[in-house]
């Protein structure tokens, strides 16, 4: 697939709690074919400590309106820079850029599993699931219920199951602890988040036979496969995120 290079106009940013933000974009060309799980790498004017790009996945595409949303927390200097951005400014962006999650069979349960901001990719995937006539469970982590981010949006995907850390909201514990994976089924899940969270959900993929997919959120640099610091250990040999991701088959992964 080509990769574009183009400048997009903000038209919103709206800031949900201290930590996370949503960028809403335009283009004045037509987007290309996005797919679910594919990212972009964003270059941040104004910054003079952020040298790279960063990446960002896709959290929401608008093909009819030319205009794309981002989910990004703030984690440094970068993304506290493009936090400050208003209605006019313009992101140069570069994408669409890796792979994607595969697509499941009409008849199968699929689960979506996200912790914080490792939510992003998973409404776009979510949509698109809902388009092929697959509703999605989707199951949730958070630190606490004041960092519960976008769950009215998910809630139009499917069903939606929350776990919080301290027990402020939904069931307390990490998402591989809540009920539903010991009282339902699933064919398929897909998953982002913390690395720890990704291997427990792993386990319990392995464990029961599931087929299991994760975006990785490794670091890169160019996201084209040229600097080589985003490189994972696979059952293939040494691969790098950015071109042979960021999703990966657990059974692929040396996990």
């Amino acid at each position: 697939m080509a990769k574009r290079i183009e400048d997009f106009e903000v038209i919103d940013n709206k800031r949900i709690n201290n930590d996370f933000f949503i960028l809403d974009l335009f283009s004045v060309n037509k987007l290309p074919d996005i797919k679910p799980g594919q990212f972009l790498q964003v270059k941040v004017d104004g910054s003079p400590e952020t040298f790279l790009r960063r990446p960002i996945s896709m959290h929401d595409v608008d093909y009819d309106n030319n205009a794309i949303k981002l989910l990004i927390q703030i984690a440094g200097k970068g993304t506290e820079t493009l936090s400050k951005l208003q209605n006019g400014d313009i992101l140069n962006i570069i994408y669409p850029l890796g792979n994607s999650f595969s697509i499941p069979g009409v008849k199968e349960k699929v689960l979506l599993v996200g912790g914080g901001c490792g939510i992003a990719p998973l409404l776009y995937l979510g949509k698109w699931l809902k388009s092929i006539g697959i509703a999605p469970d989707i199951l949730l982590g958070f630190r606490n219920s004041e960092r519960i981010i976008e769950y009215d949006e998910y809630l139009k995907i499917g069903k939606v199951f929350l776990t919080t850390e301290d027990g402020s909201r939904g069931e307390k514990g990490f998402v591989t602890a809540h009920s539903i994976l010991s009282t339902l089924k699933y064919d398929r899940i897909y998953c982002c988040g913390p690395d720890s969270m990704m291997k427990a959900v792993a386990m319990y993929s392995r464990k029961n036979n599931i087929v299991c997919e994760v975006s990785l959120e490794n670091l890169m640099a160019c996201g084209i496969g040229a600097c080589l610091c985003c490189i994972v250990e696979t059952v293939k040999g040494n691969l790098c995120t950015c071109i042979d991701g960021p999703v990966f088959n657990i059974n692929d992964l040396k996990w």
